[in-house]
């Protein structure tokens, strides 16, 4: 049985359809990131699986029960917001226990729970505190135990981390890992930060426009994405694409005085198109000092970068701009003539026409 199973969910705000037949199994326990860029309509599937908005069309099962009409606290469910919502003038013990006690449940119920999530997350120290007193990670955690309390199945984070500076996120990234590792609940993540879906999901749903594009793991999305909007969407700096066609009966792509064998990738004979994208990550490509017949890319300089850990080296190659990991102790000189090897196992070829992977 899946904790939660969306069939063919369609919502429509007037005439615009923000949600198009949308299908989402997900296991009990799993881990499940919803992302894509701003308007995707991510938060609203999340929103949809809440009960905060009411679907035009299809069926929400959560936990082998229809819920599609159901009120949100009939359906089981924790909500964590991406604004804290935690009530100003009472103490952190208050706004843990404050639903729990509209619902009646014994205080010694009340206080066994408020004890678990306190040392869960660690904010024993605060619960005598008022909000005002705590720092935005402080609050989520609160934000995040007051869902915790209810001691429900399902999860629901809409963008929990995304108020918080850059350390924190990494902190209470770390913390909800171990949480999900802890409780095995199922949850549901929403974000727009590629790093917080890589890290946390078992698997990933990539939407755009309504539409899930691609449901996967996560490194099977960040090696073999489905359509070039994936493909473009996962990875920073984003993969780096050449325009051109696959001649030779599709053993070797071309693209503006460009031929690579195509012997090695793992789409096998991808016939001869006229019009194809190559994709290429910038740690999968390789400076290197001369040409290699089919193998390399010959490219120009523009700028090096460093990031610390490594070097970011921006090239113009093909007419198209493209970035290669480097160690950050090789340094390159602007206007350099350099070529790039290109690792073609680890490469993605789409076809332009219809962006889907050949």
């Amino acid at each position: 049985m899946h904790s939660i199973s969306v069939k063919e969910l369609t919502l429509n705000f007037g005439a615009v359809s923000v949600l198009k037949d949308l299908n989402l199994d997900v296991a009990e326990g799993e881990f499940i990131v919803l992302l894509g860029p701003s308007g995707c309509g991510k938060s609203t599937l999340l929103n949809c699986l809440a009960g905060l908005l009411d679907i035009t069309d299809g069926e929400i099962w959560i936990k082998g029960k229809n819920v599609t009409w159901a009120e949100p606290s009939e359906r089981g469910i924790g909500m964590v917001f991406q604004s804290y919502a935690l009530y100003p003038q009472m103490t952190v013990r208050g706004n843990l226990s404050f639903g729990l006690k509209n619902a009646r449940m014994p205080q010694a119920e009340i206080d066994k729970r408020v004890a678990r999530a306190a040392e869960i997350l660690q904010i024993g120290p605060l619960l005598d505190r008022k909000p005002g007193a705590l720092s935005g990670g402080q609050r989520q955690r609160v934000a995040i135990g007051r869902a915790l309390v209810r001691d429900v199945d399902v999860f629901l984070f809409d963008e929990p981390l995304s108020n918080l500076d850059a350390k924190l996120r990494s902190e209470l990234r770390v913390e909800i890992k171990r949480l999900h590792s802890r409780l095995n609940n199922t949850m549901v993540y929403v974000t727009h930060d590629q790093i917080e879906a890589l890290t946390l999901a078992d698997r990933i749903a990539v939407m755009r426009g309504g539409i899930i594009q691609q449901l996967d793991a996560p490194q099977v999305i960040y090696n073999r994405p489905a359509n070039l909007f994936v493909a473009g969407f996962i990875g920073s700096p984003a993969m780096n694409f050449l325009h051109g066609a696959t001649v030779d009966g599709g053993r070797r792509f071309e693209a503006g005085g460009i031929g690579l064998s195509l012997e090695g990738y793992e789409g096998g004979a991808v016939g001869a198109r006229p019009e194809v994208v190559l994709g290429l990550r910038p740690e999968h490509l390789e400076i290197v000092p001369g040409a290699e017949e089919g193998r390399t890319i010959p490219a120009v300089v523009e700028l090096d970068e460093p990031m610390g850990a490594d070097s970011l080296v921006w090239l113009k190659a093909g007419g198209a701009q493209m970035s290669v990991r480097v160690p950050v102790e090789r340094r390159m000189a602007r206007g350099a003539a350099v070529h790039l090897r290109v690792d073609m196992t680890k490469a993605s070829l789409f076809d332009a026409a219809t962006e889907q992977r050949i």
